[in-house]
């Protein structure tokens, strides 16, 4: 058989470091899963839809760092990649989608399945083009890829069905992976940062995922300012652990403490996060900001000074230049307020022995307690983010992956899938609402198929609980939020995968050991309580005003029975 260009595009992956593709077939897709076939050395990840697919290569990126790739066939094929993808852009994880197309005679013709991928992935990629002929393929794939690797996000070559299967002359380019540059700003700018924060006297770090692998570099410059360290919700899993000086996260999910200490300060610094709730930003502060993204700074609050650069690179040159202070009032209120705050949530989390119902707090307590230290955890959109990001449990070695700035419903199984083909021998469990698991429950089957031991933990409250408390802190009836749910354990077990459910709370953390311990897929069906409270870390008067109103619009609606219910769930605890 000639060599095509789908052999082309194949071998050119292999030297890009490609272990595996994930994806669904399709004709338009034979050329290129046939030469996958044939070369046998990057493994087909076999998803049940495009948008798993997309989510679990975003999953591989995000924990390894490296280039992964998903692909689908032309029109609905590809299309359904698109909101997996705008995941992957936005969380800023290099990923490369290879999209089929239509026979190449019939683009602009509104043949079967027509659409124009070219156009359709714009917003969700840095880089995406039409490969019309086989002599274009060398060109618009190695720039793809190294956009992809160099921008840390999403390229998409498009390629029609016919152009694939055509003969390929051209060879693999000896370099393809550009090498990350370090970034950092000009010294002069730094010596401002320094001059700024050694004038300051109620300091205050504020981290995301630009902090990751600057740990120590973080950490050192808090000892020296006396700085409480406040994070965001992607920046948990790179800061929060050997920090003396963290108080926790600000934000809806977050802690009063971390609040309170991003209000209270007269100097913030922003390290690495493009935080995007307005409301938590303090006023009359004196702010500065340092991404690697320009695009970032300024973006949430005004800046005295926005800096481009890498944090742990330029935390290095900004260190030593920063005096240490001996006033640590502002440290200790917050470190003190921190304490209680995490002396409520944890109490909250308590397990008391024959309890009912079972409380997702307690859920996440008991996961993280049990789970490997090197465990990857996958949390749905919603309620479950919430329980993640104030009780599991981070060392340093254990990574979280969700939704966290696209925000999309059921994430974690499809990410969970994702990062266990990465990482077969690892601990990965997948926290999921009963709403996200469902919506995308046909991944599920992908861990008996690929035979792939991921732990599933689903949340079963019969609703959308973050939609239904977002409706009534707004001061609407929820509607539309019930969700009426079969056994999930005993759907598990009928289709060959390890089913265990969980009615009350003494049973969950002999369920939760069992379910770790077993060697395949598990899925543990948590009947947990509906009416939980996600309480933000600040309560304003409209949003107190707004709860009243749900309550009063409860009553006259015939709705006691709920009320009852929320308080007996809440204020008993």
């Amino acid at each position: 058989m000639p060599r095509t260009t789908a052999d082309l595009l194949v071998e050119t992956l292999i030297h890009a470091g490609v272990e595996r593709i994930y994806g669904v077939v399709g004709d338009s897709l034979n050329g290129f899963s046939d030469s996958l076939r044939r070369h046998g050395v990057i493994q087909w990840i076999h998803m049940r839809h495009e948008e798993g697919a997309a989510f679990a290569a975003g999953a591989e990126a995000h924990l390894t760092g490296k280039l992964a790739v998903c692909a689908g066939s032309c029109g609905p094929g590809n299309l359904h990649l698109i909101n997996g993808l705008f995941d992957c852009q936005r969380n800023h994880v290099p990923v490369l989608a290879i999209a089929a197309h239509i026979p190449s005679s019939e683009i602009g013709t509104d043949y079967f399945q027509a659409t124009h991928p070219e156009n359709l992935f714009k917003d969700c990629s840095h880089y995406v083009e039409l490969v019309s002929n086989p002599h274009q393929l060398p060109q618009i794939l190695n720039r793809a890829i190294r956009v992809a690797v160099a921008r840390r996000g999403v390229a998409v070559v498009v390629i029609p069905g016919d152009v694939a299967l055509k003969p390929a002359e051209a060879e693999v380019a000896p370099w393809l992976v550009p090498a990350l540059p370090v970034v950092v700003p000009p010294f002069e700018e730094i010596e401002k940062v320094a001059s700024l924060l050694n004038g300051g006297t109620r300091t205050t770090l504020f981290c995301g995922a630009g902090c990751a692998g600057a740990h120590d570099e973080v950490v050192e410059l808090a000892r020296r300012l006396k700085a409480p360290i406040v994070h965001a919700l992607r920046g948990k899993e790179h800061i929060e652990y050997d920090n003396p000086y963290d108080v926790g996260m600000t934000g809806l999910l977050g802690l009063s403490s971390g609040y309170a200490a991003m209000k209270e300060c007269d100097s913030l610094l922003i390290l690495g996060s493009d935080f995007p709730y307005r409301q938590f930003f303090p006023a009359g502060a004196r702010i500065v900001q340092l991404d690697i993204r320009p695009e970032a700074l300024g973006n949430r609050c005004p800046l005295e000074l926005g800096l481009i650069g890498d944090v742990k690179a330029t935390l290095a040159l900004l260190n030593p230049l920063v005096a240490e202070k001996k006033d640590a009032d502002h440290l200790e209120r917050a470190l003190a307020h921190y304490a209680r705050a995490r002396r409520e949530l944890d109490s909250l989390a308590a397990v008391p022995a024959g309890s009912r119902p079972v409380h997702p707090q307690q859920v996440t307590r008991v996961v993280s307690d049990l789970a490997a230290e090197d465990a990857v955890l996958t949390c749905d959109v919603g309620t479950p983010v919430a329980w993640t990001a104030r009780y599991f449990r981070v060392n340093g070695r254990r990574r979280i992956v969700g939704s966290f700035s696209h925000g999309s419903m059921a994430n974690a199984l499809l990410q969970a899938i994702g990062a266990q083909c990465a990482f077969p021998g690892r601990q990965i469990i997948s926290m999921s609402g009963d709403g996200g698991f469902t919506m995308m429950m046909g991944e599920f089957v992908t861990l008996l198929q690929q035979k792939l031991p991921v732990k599933v933990v689903v949340l079963n409250n019969g609703t959308l609980g973050f939609v239904e408390l977002e409706m009534k802190a707004s001061g609407f009836l929820d509607v539309g939020c019930d969700l009426i749910n079969p056994d999930f354990s005993a759907m598990a077990e009928a289709m060959g995968i390890r089913g265990i459910r969980v009615e009350q709370s003494d049973a969950l953390e002999d369920a939760i050991r069992d379910a770790l311990a077993h060697p395949g897929p598990v899925l543990v069906d948590v009947v947990s309580a509906r009416q939980e409270l996600v309480m933000p870390p600040n309560i304003n008067f409209e949003e107190a005003k707004n709860f009243g109103l749900f309550m009063a619009k409860a009553v006259l609606d015939g709705r006691l029975a709920q009320l009852t219910d929320l308080a007996s769930v809440n204020l008993r605890r």
